[in-house]
C-alpha cells in the first residue's frame, strides 16, 4: 500500500504523514516560547527601559540584528548542529552533558569538572526561564487590551494573575488531554501573525533591505554602548531556542526542522519586519507595535488568540521544567521527589507538585513586583543567553573529545556560536539592576543546591561503602548460624550493589532472623535517556536464599519497584507481593565528621536530607509493607 508523501527540500528526501503530524505537534510544544516573542521583542527595543531613538536607521539596524540572530543562533546553531548531538534520541542540556567523556586520556578531571559546572549552571538558569516565561508572555498578551482602550489598564494585572493561577492549577491533570489542540492553535497563530506582518510590509517593502548585515554594523557604529544595551532586548527574539533541543526526544530532528524552516522562521520574520514597517509609518505605535499591526476590528479576538498562544508557550515551558527536574533527580543533582505520570500512553507527561506550586507563587510574585512586561524583560535575557553559552561550551567538548573533530574544524564553528552567545550575554549583564538579578539569584541558588546535593551524596556514599563489610563473609555467617527463616521475601534497597547493605546488617544482628528469600535491590542510574526492557534487570543467585537484583534506569525514567519485582519473575526470581517486605535505610546526618566540605554546605546537605520525602514514596512502595531502619552517620 502506497503512502502519500510530501517533498521536503530541506532534507532532500520525502516526508511521510507521521512526520507531518509530529511537525504540527512541534508547533505547540517546541515553538510556543519563541513563537510568542513578537509580542514584546521589538517593543522593548524602542519603548522599553533602555529604548533607542526611533529613527529609520535604528529600525533597520534592529531588524537586521533580528534576522541574523534568528538565522545564526536558531537556524544554524540549534537546527543544523546542536540537534545532531542527541543522546539516544534525547536532547537538552543534561543529555548533552552526558555525552562529555569521562576523565581519562581525552579530557582532564579539571576540564570535565568545569564543563559539568557550566552545564549545571545552565540547567539551573532554565528554572529562572521557566518562571519568567509564563509571567512575561501572559502579561504581554493581556496588555493588548490597553491598545484598544486605556480603561482596561486596571484589569491587566488581575486578569494575568487569574490566568496564571488557572494554568498552574490545571497542571495536575496533565497536558496530554489538551496537547492535541496545541499544534493547530499555534498553526493559526503563526499564519495570523505572518498575514498581519505581510500586510504592513506590502505598504513599505524596503524593510527587507535590513537583511543586509551592514545595517547591523552601522547600528553599533552609531549607538556604541547604547546599541549593546538594545542588543539585550533583541535577544528576546530567540528566547525559547533551547526548547528546540530539549524537546528532541518528544518529536524528532526531521519534524523539528520542518516546522522551523517551513512555518515558524518565515512567520516570525514577516511579523518582525511588519512591525518595523509599521514603525516607519507610525512611530507613535512604538508602545506596542505588535498590536499596532492588528486592525482595530480584530483587536479583541487577537488579544484572545495571543493569550491562548502564551498559555500554550507557558504550558510547554512548565512541562520542560518538570522534565528537567526528573533528569536532575535521576542524575543525582536533586533529591528524590514524587513524580506523577499523568499519561500511561505518552512518555514524558509528568507532574511534580512542589515544583508546580513553587513556580506558580514565583510567577505571580514576579507579576505583582514588576507589574509591566517591559520591566520583566531585563530579567528574561540573562537566563536564555547564559544557557546558550553553556550549551556552546559543552558542545565544543562533545565534538572535540567525544566525536574527535579536529581542532581546526571545532574551534571556528563553536567560536561563531560563542561570539553571538557572549555578545548577547554581555549585553544582558548591563541590565542586571533592571531585573537580571532575579534570574542570576534563582540560578545561583539552584546551582548551589544541585552541587551541594551531588557532592554530599557522593561523599556519603563513599563513606558508607568504606564501612560496608563484604557480602561473602556475611553469607558464610548466615550459613554457620542457620538463623530462623520466616516465610516471605525481604527486599533491602541499597544504592550500591557492592558489599552488605547496612540495614541488612543491623536487622540480622538485632533480630537474628531472616526471611526465606532475601533480595538486595539496587536502582542504578545511567547516562542514557532510556533503557530497553530487555536490558533493565539482572538477577544473580548468591546462595543461602539471597539474590542480587540490579535495575538500570535512564535519566528520563522514574523507577517503579513493584513493577521491577514483577518483571524479575521472568528472570526466575519468584515473589508474592502479599508476603514481600521492603527495608530502607534512613540516615541521620551529623556534620561533625572529617569530610572535606565547607560547614555551611554540610548544614545545607543535612537540612535537605531531613526534609526530603521518604524513598518509599519515590520508589512507589506499598506503604503497609515498608520498614525503615535508622542510623547516624558522621560526614
Amino acid at each position: 500500500m502506497k503512502h502519500s508523501v510530501t517533498l521536503n527540500h530541506d532534507l532532500g528526501r520525502v516526508t511521510n504523514p507521521k512526520t507531518l503530524s509530529l511537525a504540527l505537534g512541534a508547533l505547540g510544544v517546541v515553538y510556543g516560547d519563541i513563537g510568542t516573542s513578537p509580542l514584546y521583542a521589538i517593543r522593548e527595543c524602542f519603548h522599553g527601559l533602555h529604548a533607542i531613538e526611533l529613527t529609520e536607521n535604528n529600525i533597520m539596524g534592529v531588524l537586521s540584528l533580528v534576522f541574523w540572530s534568528l538565522t545564526v543562533v536558531v537556524s544554524v546553531k540549534y537546527v543544523t548542529f546542536i540537534l545532531k548531538a542527541d543522546n539516544n534520541g534525547e536532547g537538552g542540556i543534561f543529555a548533552l552533558l552526558s555525552l562529555v567523556p569521562k576523565p581519562v586520556r581525552r579530557i582532564s578531571q579539571g576540564a570535565r569538572s568545569a564543563v559539568v559546572l557550566a552545564g549545571i549552571f545552565g540547567a539551573a538558569l532554565l528554572y529562572g526561564d521557566g518562571i519568567i516565561t509564563p509571567a512575561i508572555s501572559v502579561l504581554s498578551a493581556v496588555e493588548g487590551l490597553t491598545v484598544a482602550t486605556e480603561a482596561a489598564r486596571p484589569m491587566v494585572l488581575p486578569c494575568t494573575i487569574v490566568i496564571l493561577f488557572a494554568l498552574f492549577l490545571a497542571q495536575y491533570r496533565g497536558s496530554s488531554a489538551i496537547g492535541n489542540v496545541f499544534g493547530p492553535i499555534m498553526m493559526l497563530w503563526f499564519v495570523t501573525i505572518a498575514v498581519f506582518g505581510m500586510e504592513s510590509i506590502i505598504r513599505n517593502p524596503r524593510v527587507f533591505l535590513a537583511i543586509n548585515p551592514a545595517y547591523g554594523y552601522e547600528f553599533f557604529a552609531v549607538n556604541h554602548l547604547h546599541g549593546m544595551v538594545v542588543l539585550g532586548s533583541v535577544v528576546l527574539c530567540i528566547t525559547g531556542g533551547e526548547a528546540l533541543y530539549a524537546d528532541l526526544g518528544h518529536f524528532n530532528r526531521k519534524a523539528i526542522r520542518m516546522s522551523w524552516l517551513g512555518i515558524v522562521f518565515p512567520a516570525l520574520l514577516l511579523n518582525y519586519y511588519g512591525q518595523g514597517a509599521k514603525l516607519l509609518e507610525q512611530p507613535e505605535l512604538a508602545f506596542n507595535p505588535f498590536y499596532g499591526l492588528v486592525p482595530r476590528s480584530l483587536l479583541y479576538p487577537m488579544v484572545v488568540l495571543s493569550t491562548i498562544a502564551t498559555i500554550i508557550a507557558s504550558q510547554a515551558m512548565i512541562s520542560g521544567v518538570f522534565s528537567l527536574t526528573q533528569q536532575a533527580v535521576q542524575l543525582g543533582y536533586l533529591p528524590r521527589v514524587h513524580i506523577t505520570h499523568t499519561s500511561e500512553e505518552t512518555r514524558g507527561q509528568i507532574y511534580i507538585s512542589w515544583v508546580n506550586w513553587a513556580m506558580m507563587f514565583a510567577c505571580i510574585g514576579l507579576v505583582l513586583a514588576f507589574r509591566e512586561s517591559s520591566r520583566l524583560a531585563g530579567a528574561y535575557g540573562i537566563a536564555v543567553t547564559a544557557t546558550m553559552t553553556a550549551t556552546s561550551i559543552i558542545y565544543f567538548y562533545v565534538v572535540s573529545k567525544t566525536w574527535n573533530w579536529s581542532f581546526w574544524k571545532a574551534v571556528p564553528l563553536v567560536g561563531i556560536f560563542l561570539f553571538f552567545d557572549l555578545a548577547y550575554f554581555g549585553a544582558n549583564l548591563l541590565k542586571i539592576l533592571d531585573g537580571g538579578w532575579f534570574t542570576l539569584a534563582v540560578g545561583t541558588l539552584i546551582m548551589v543546591m544541585m552541587t551541594t546535593w551531588k557532592d554530599g551524596r557522593e561523599k556519603l556514599s563513599r563513606k558508607k561503602l568504606a564501612s560496608r563489610s563484604p557480602l561473602a563473609p556475611f553469607l558464610e555467617e548466615v550459613a554457620k548460624q542457620q538463623p530462623l527463616r520466616v516465610p516471605g521475601t525481604a527486599v533491602f534497597m541499597t544504592i550500591s550493589p557492592v558489599g552488605t547493605p547496612a540495614p541488612l546488617t543491623h536487622h540480622f544482628r538485632h533480630n537474628h532472623v531472616l526471611h526465606e528469600q532475601v533480595v538486595l535491590l539496587s536502582i542504578i542510574p545511567v547516562d542514557v535517556p532510556h533503557i530497553s526492557p530487555g536490558e533493565r534487570l539482572t538477577v544473580e543467585a548468591l546462595g543461602q536464599g539471597f539474590y542480587r537484583l540490579e535495575a538500570y534506569y535512564g535519566f528520563t525514567e522514574s523507577p517503579h519497584v513493584p513493577k521491577i519485582m514483577h518483571q524479575a519473575e521472568h528472570l526466575g526470581l519468584k515473589t508474592d507481593p502479599a508476603t514481600t517486605t521492603f527495608y530502607l535505610g534512613r540516615e541521620t546526618l551529623l556534620t561533625t565528621g572529617k569530610s572535606r566540605m565547607m560547614r555551611w554546605r554540610k548544614a545545607l546537605f543535612a537540612f535537605i536530607s531531613r526534609n526530603i520525602q521518604s524513598p518509599a514514596v519515590y520508589f512507589r512502595l506499598p506503604p503497609d509493607r515498608v520498614i525503615e531502619l535508622g542510623v547516624e552517620v558522621e560526614f
